[in-house]
């Protein structure tokens, strides 16, 4: 969550090769222009951490001070939010972390969406997205963040599924007891898998048959090679961005990104500061080695609240030494995405209300139009950005759908035939 520990990963140096330049516009983009792309294109956020406040009281619908969740921002720019089910990895100790998942799905399913029964829609599927932004409302969706969220048990996955979980991320920034994570490589207490082990694979073969998108944002690159070559069906990374643009390991390498789109997945782009900007990292490199010892200290607070509050202190606190990343770097981020996994494969994964920084030119939903004016601008046409924006995404759901019914299909075929003998 904190965006301090979203840079302690190891870092990589790549070497980036040539590009060749978006074609940039010649005629002036029109108001007319954008506000039609941002009426007819269905926004599809694939990962908000907003519900680890209104697990905590926070009500959607009022001006959220510190972060860029609200519904006030929300309404006439989103089309569809993937809720983040965080679950942080300190309820792994005792086995608290299925009391801690079904808290956080209820505070979605209650606080948000039946709280809001005008604004919001529950939904599980592409057609309710569809659906909902015929009603011009959005979609409420989750995804689980933390594969240790199902306490090694396939029942507890099938379990969340029932209950509206449409992806699980297959680690957060701790290695589980099943797969690697990019996040804590550093620590040699650790015991790591080498990628997936058999039991993680089982975990990617379940969620194909149930029909909850995989996604590798914050696993290890081993781990996200491997649930590539286990998965059947297209995978997604919901909330990263291009490490050849910012050189941190909770991005995709260009051979990842290659690597996603051959088999038909998304990358979802990250606003995170540190993501989408090398002058950001590389300027908070040293004040985050200055400011290292206290951040440990608050990562030892046992309180989940507490520890957040700390953490949330030192971030405002470094940041205010820190020239934030722009709307130019968001832009550069798809830019990339789309040159090296093409049109068909790049989506938005903002991690608001998850990190410290994000461009202030991008802080909310409502501040959408000033990205589809600048990818006009950039060459990018109106069927470019709805890809973008949702299309790409909705693509790769009902592509895990329809394998869902084929596994289930031949599983009954299956079942049929040995019956008969």
């Amino acid at each position: 969550m904190s965006s301090f520990i979203r840079t302690l990963g190891t870092l990589s140096v790549l070497s980036v090769l040539p590009l060749a330049a978006q074609s940039p516009r010649s005629k002036p983009v029109t108001d007319a222009e954008v506000a039609r792309i941002t009426r007819e294109a269905i926004l599809i956020d694939t990962h908000d951490d907003v519900p680890s406040k209104t697990v905590d009281g926070y009500d959607i619908a009022t001006a959220n001070k510190s972060g860029q969740t609200d519904l006030p921002r929300m309404k006439g720019f989103l089309g569809a939010e993937f809720f983040a089910v965080f679950v942080d990895a300190s309820y792994v100790k005792d086995n608290h972390s299925a009391n801690r998942t079904l808290q956080m799905i209820d505070t979605v399913r209650t606080d948000v969406i039946a709280a809001h029964p005008n604004e919001f829609v529950f939904a599980t599927t592409a057609d309710d997205i569809v659906r909902a932004h015929k009603q011009h409302k959005i979609a409420a969706l989750m995804g689980i963040e933390g594969g240790h969220a199902i306490e090694d048990s396939l029942r507890l996955l099938r379990d969340y599924y029932a209950l509206g979980i449409r992806y699980m991320t297959l680690t957060h920034f701790n290695t589980n007891s099943w797969a690697d994570s990019q996040g804590d490589f550093s620590d040699t207490t650790v015991v790591h898998h080498n990628g997936l082990t058999p039991f993680g694979k089982d975990v990617v073969r379940e969620m194909n048959r149930l029909g909850m998108m995989v996604d590798i944002s914050h696993t290890a690159d081993k781990t996200f090679y491997d649930a590539l070559e286990v998965s059947t069906a297209p995978i997604i990374a919901s909330h990263s961005s291009c490490r050849a643009v910012s050189d941190n390991t909770r991005n995709m390498t260009d051979d990842m990104l290659k690597a996603l789109a051959a088999k038909g997945g998304t990358v979802q782009i990250n606003f995170d500061c540190a993501y989408l900007s090398q002058r950001y990292s590389d300027v908070s490199k040293p004040i985050m080695v200055e400011l290292r010892p206290r951040f440990h200290e608050a990562m030892k607070i046992e309180d989940p609240v507490a520890r957040e509050a700390a953490m949330d202190k030192l971030e405002a606190e470094a940041n205010a030494k820190i020239p934030p990343a722009t709307l130019v770097d968001v832009v550069a981020q798809i830019d990339h995405a789309v040159k090296i996994a093409g049109i068909d494969h790049v989506g938005i994964g903002t991690d608001f209300d998850g990190v410290g920084c994000v461009p202030a030119e991008l802080g909310s939903y409502d501040k959408f139009p000033a990205l589809t004016r600048a990818l006009l601008e950039k060459g990018y046409t109106a069927s470019d950005i709805k890809k973008i924006y949702g299309g790409n995404l909705l693509r790769v759901m009902r592509a895990v759908e329809q394998r869902a019914r084929e596994l289930k299909s031949t599983t009954a075929i299956e079942t049929t035939i040995a019956t008969a003998k």
